[in-house]
């Protein structure tokens, strides 16, 4: 089964810039997908416009709901800042996404889910009180609180220190295990898509498109460090020495083309 089928034949904005032309991929029902591409290659526009935040693109996108599950499809957006809500607590800022008749009854759920993220203490607390991590892990779980069937990611995890965006890489494979949504999940870090994901989509430069649809076959749990990731992250760029930038040249085609360039200096 499908979960998301995505068809953008075009995105341009109102000047007349184009970000994204040709864009084609499906995913299945948990599956954990990354998205790699260069600055500007148009990631965080694809995930609005899988949000349902921009509608103005020539094309489709259609998002099915998860096997077992009625109703409505789900998405949940977890963005590059946590946006909570300053003036509401902890436990409100979670309650906020829940439909109203759930709200009281959710405490129980709330609680555990918080003493799993380490939280426990921290629920009457406001988003001024916490560190730049907890505030994370708060909208982490407000992510995941809903079930989504499909959750979009945004380089969730930059700007954190080493360690900490490590303790979050972990949280989130954790809570992604317990209900296994569909994920896509922007980031510009290699080793960091690799160590977290089932499948990476590598993007041109804008107008963006896939160049390289990659199944990344490491068992589960994975770290940044481990000793695969790292080998797979240096067989790719000595396969695709420019993969980074947008361009799928493998090495063999590169070589020539300087050669090239050379004999013509």
């Amino acid at each position: 089964m499908t979960l998301l089928t995505v068809d953008i034949r075009r995105k341009a904005y109102a000047n007349g810039c184009c970000a994204i032309e040709g864009l084609n991929f499906s995913t299945q029902p948990g599956e954990f997908v990354a998205i790699v591409g260069p600055s500007g290659a148009g990631k965080t526009t694809l995930l609005n416009l899988l949000a349902g935040l921009d509608r103005e693109m020539s094309g489709s996108i259609d998002l099915a709901r998860a096997p077992g599950k009625a109703g409505s499809p789900r998405t949940s957006f977890m963005f590059q800042e946590p946006r909570l809500l300053p003036w509401l607590s902890v436990q409100q800022n979670l309650q906020l996404v829940l439909a109203p008749a759930l709200r009281k009854s959710s405490l129980p759920a709330l609680q555990e889910l918080l003493t799993l993220v380490g939280l426990s203490d921290s629920c009457k607390l406001f988003p001024g009180q916490l560190s730049g991590g907890m505030q994370r892990r708060v909208a982490l779980l407000r992510a995941f609180i809903v079930e989504p069937d499909l959750l979009l990611m945004d380089e969730p995890f930059q700007s954190l220190d080493a360690p900490t965006a490590q303790q979050l890489r972990m949280l989130l494979q954790d809570l992604w295990q317990r209900t296994r949504p569909t994920v896509l999940f922007v980031t510009h870090s290699l080793r960091e898509a690799i160590s977290m994901a089932d499948r990476i989509l590598f993007l041109s430069g804008a107008p963006s498109r896939v160049i390289l649809d990659l199944s990344v076959d490491l068992p589960r749990p994975r770290t940044i460090e481990d000793l695969a990731v790292q080998r797979l992250h240096e067989s790719l760029l000595g396969q695709y020495p420019q993969l980074l930038t947008g361009q799928l040249a493998p090495l063999a085609q590169q070589s020539r083309v300087e050669a090239h360039r050379g004999g013509q200096n």
